[in-house]
């Protein structure tokens, strides 16, 4: 019996799940044909962003001005370690609330475990790693939900709250702002290598530090009037996250390609072909709107739509105040945020330029 059990304690996380983190996200064409003809919320006054437009979470208004956010995320092992895969998990769920500007109040966990594959062990190492996480964030773990599934997931539903005034939708950009991305690129690569085997130690350590770093600094962001739009880049990657902000503005974004910010062996991996599914996936979901330099390598389009797994924020502002904007981004803890482009008049789309 305790050899049994101590076998389960040693299988690694990622080898019981087709896909982990982020990449785990139904392409963008398919959840499109999913959520086609179903019914709208629009008749709920109070309901300010419901399934109307792509936000990051629902936000119902209160009687006093304040919101409600509610969202929810989930997924399947991106990393062995299961403390970690807590962390990271728990960061990215939280991630929905800051990206609408608003501040986290609590959160329910949603555990999903093949309970004859996991022990128990690894399953609190799970729970306890989410739970630091929402500590950090200064939010309890109030309850949750658990079942038996054929693959371990992990993930909360979280609350949060904000002033009207201070709500950011994605659809708000404005012609000649700036876009600045608060993170680096390249997690989904990362996570690739880890499942081939050849990520280096420190890489994995700088996945880490990206994945459970907390996206906090969008509701300060949002009390700037400065800032006009923000979304979280996850599981589309940057063109297709960055498209939903143009296609709901209204607008076309051009991105700078060299000044993106990417992890340090994101652009060697995907050199060698180490790349995800979920990349392609998204390319053949949205690249009828995307415009690329003539001769553009495979690698570097791979990066553009790596599926980014507790990502960065995508923040559209005033182009005036943007050098200050990311000065208190940086300040704040974020040392490779940048400008990455712009928005303007134009067909919904984005362009690359180099």
């Amino acid at each position: 019996m305790l050899e049994t059990k101590m076998n389960l304690s040693n299988v690694p996380l990622t080898s019981l799940a087709h896909g982990g983190g982020c990449g785990c996200k139904l392409a963008p064409s398919v959840l499109q044909q999913l959520l086609a003809n179903q019914p709208l919320t629009a008749p709920y006054r109070q309901l300010l962003v419901g399934t109307e437009t792509p936000d990051d979470a629902a936000v119902w208004q209160l009687d006093d001005g304040t919101c409600v956010i509610a969202t929810t995320d989930f997924f399947m092992p991106i990393v062995d370690d299961p403390y970690d895969f807590g962390r990271i998990a728990a960061t990215n769920a939280i991630s929905d609330v800051y990206a609408m500007g608003g501040d986290p109040i609590m959160a329910l966990a949603i555990l999903g475990i093949p309970v004859d594959k996991i022990g128990t062990d690894v399953v609190r190492e799970i729970l306890k790693g989410g739970t630091a996480t929402c500590s950090s964030a200064g939010i309890p773990v109030a309850g949750g939900h658990s079942i038996d599934t054929p693959e371990p997931i992990y993930g909360l539903a979280v609350i949060g709250i904000c002033k009207t005034e201070e709500l950011r939708r994605k659809a708000d950009a404005r012609p000649g702002d700036a876009i600045i991305l608060t993170k680096p690129l390249g997690v989904g690569i990362y996570s690739a290598a880890i499942k081939k085997g050849v990520l280096p130690r420190a890489g994995y350590a700088e996945m880490i530090a990206t994945t459970t770093l907390l996206n906090r600094i969008g509701s300060k962001l949002a009390k700037d009037p400065a800032v006009h739009a923000i979304t979280d880049v996850t599981g589309f990657g940057l063109f297709g996250h960055g498209l939903e902000m143009a296609r709901n503005s209204g607008l076309a974004i051009v991105v700078h390609g060299n000044d993106l910010p990417l992890l340090s062996d994101a652009r060697r991996l995907a050199e060698q072909g180490i790349v995800t599914g979920a990349s392609n996936r998204n390319w053949a979901s949205y690249c009828k709107d995307v415009r690329l330099p003539p001769g553009l390598p495979d690698w570097q389009r791979h990066l553009l739509t790596d599926p980014q797994t507790s990502g960065g924020l995508l923040v559209s502002c005033d182009p005036d105040r943007a050098e200050a904007i990311v000065e208190m981004i940086i300040a704040a803890g974020y040392p490779r945020a940048c400008i990455i482009g712009h928005a303007e008049v134009g067909p919904a789309s984005i362009t690359l330029h180099s």
